[in-house]
């Protein structure tokens, strides 16, 4: 499995209010999909902000989810079947997911972006 760059996403109520406040401390906005899905820069991190909202919480651990970027989905997918950790897959406009939790239900996924 390789990974070649991570994030953690925030589940949030309001878009702007959340860029902006990020923005206020010194983050920097990298990339933006409309209401949708934001990402701010800091030295050493990276944050995802996302709209809460039942769905996408349904089963989460939280308000909070780590997210990492590989350029092999399929290698990826055939690690964690080898090492028994169930998945759900999903394809959206931003690319394709493998959601998946840690031992305490932390939310964790693995995304080959289409960016």
């Amino acid at each position: 499995m390789q990974i070649i760059d991570s994030n953690l996403s925030l589940m949030i109520q309001n878009m702007e209010q959340s860029i902006a406040f990020y923005l206020s401390l010194g983050f920097v906005l990298k990339q933006r999909w409309g209401n949708y899905y934001a990402q701010l820069s800091a030295p050493g991190i990276v944050i995802g902000l996302h709209p809460a909202s039942k769905e996408n919480l349904h089963g989460n651990s939280g308000n909070a989810s780590l997210g990492f970027v590989t350029n092999n989905l399929e290698e990826t997918k055939n690690q964690l079947e080898i090492l028994h950790i169930p998945f759900q897959e999903r394809t959206e406009e931003g690319g394709r997911f493998l959601h998946f939790n840690d031992p305490d239900g932390t939310a964790l996924y693995f995304i080959k972006p289409k960016w």
